[in-house]
């Protein structure tokens, strides 16, 4: 066993003793593979925390056929060649559930590999549509794809802003740049395409040069594919270059933290999945300690609890070890599956089922509540 190994099978048991596991009592992994380190450890503990809180929630509600779930938690610290080796870890200790990864890019290196081994993938709020669209049978998602929020965004964008300029942002990463090429095509096959397709990297404080070219560009309305933090400079550049132009984005935006840009984030919209909701109350769980945490945690929960009804569902299991392609086969059946995000269903691609009372991504707006403050909650947009 290698010490990367050592290090996760440490995790293993120390969690058992947490949940209260015996060890001659069956189990079955699920693996979670998230950016515990780097850039993203923010929305890596935010996942740890929601799957260990599903697995512990799980438990104690009898978990899956008198077996108890254990949750084996790996670092891949959104980077692809660590993403690999956490994948070719959980396939030698026969982990065949795993939650995860966070980051497109690690997922669309490591997907493959789940499926050569047998592994079903849950991707927490991974959005970029070619993961889903490759034809693995392994894969599947929380919220709505690029696809989805790109047309929504863009059908919201020609209406409201019928016959004006838009601008398309992205922040360079395949999660921005994909929802903004998603938005691109949607207002293309309106017959108003964009004006402006410009970069605001990650980690930017400052965009006032991209002000000034969309200024130049003389857009009405921005679209921003990105995080809540980029978004909040991208919003500064804009008014201190005397541009009081609306901006829309995604589930990016969906953070506690994009409230602190205080009034010129008003009116702000931006696609989210329906009903996002918090984690279940629960004695004694630890608390969310970011944003970021607290607004991925219900993400993770969700994922297992998909996989949780996916093992019920499936043939009994033998040895502890889930046959994947059963798991898989009876979640591309569409059965509604109740969890914290509400019920979701999946296609045949591992996308969520396109369902008329409940669309998978809807439009909210960044409200002042009566009480001072910013917020979206209850804030949907007719159009």
């Amino acid at each position: 066993m290698t010490a990367r190994s050592a290090s996760i099978f440490v995790t293993v048991l120390t969690l058992a003793a947490w949940l209260g596991i015996g060890g001659a009592q069956a189990q079955i992994r699920i693996g979670l593979s998230a950016p515990l380190t780097g850039p993203d450890a923010a929305f890596g503990l935010g996942l740890r925390l929601g799957a260990e809180q599903a697995v512990a929630d799980l438990n104690r509600a009898g978990g899956v056929e008198g077996q108890r779930l254990v949750l084996v938690v790996a670092d891949d610290a959104g980077d692809g060649k660590q993403g690999l080796a956490v994948a070719r870890l959980f396939a030698a200790e026969r982990v065949g559930l795993v939650v995860g990864p966070f980051n497109a890019g690690v997922a669309g290196l490591v997907l493959p590999a789940y499926e050569e081994a047998g592994i079903v993938a849950v991707l927490p709020g991974t959005s970029v549509t070619s993961l889903t669209a490759k034809g693995l049978w392994n894969v599947f998602r929380t919220g709505p794809n690029d696809a989805e929020q790109g047309a929504r965004a863009g059908a919201y964008l020609t209406e409201r802003h019928a016959g004006q300029r838009i601008g398309l942002v992205h922040d360079k990463s395949p999660y921005g740049r994909g929802l903004a090429e998603a938005v691109s095509r949607s207002l293309k096959g309106k017959g108003q395409p964009e004006v402006a397709f410009e970069p605001l990297a990650r980690g930017e404080r400052d965009a006032s040069g991209l002000a000034a070219r969309l200024k130049r560009a003389r857009v009405d309305a921005v679209y921003f594919g990105g995080l809540a933090p980029e978004a909040i400079v991208l919003l500064r550049g804009l008014r201190e270059a005397g541009m009081s132009v609306a901006l829309v984005g995604s589930d990016g935006l969906r953070d506690p933290a994009f409230a602190q840009a205080g009034p010129m984030a008003e009116g702000t919209v931006m696609t989210v999945a329906p009903d996002p909701r918090r984690l279940p109350e629960t004695k004694g769980a630890r608390p969310l300690r970011t944003p970021e945490a607290d607004m991925v945690a219900p993400l993770a929960y969700a994922a297992v609890e998909v996989l949780r009804q996916g093992l019920a569902g499936a043939p009994p299991i033998t040895g502890g070890v889930p046959d994947g392609k059963a798991v898989a086969q009876y979640l591309h059946q569409g059965q509604p599956i109740r969890t914290v995000l509400g019920e979701l269903a999946y296609d045949a691609k591992g996308d969520l089922k396109s369902d008329p009372r409940r669309p998978a991504a809807i439009l909210q707006v960044w409200k002042r509540t009566p009480d001072g403050r910013l917020d979206y909650a209850g804030n949907e947009v007719a159009y």
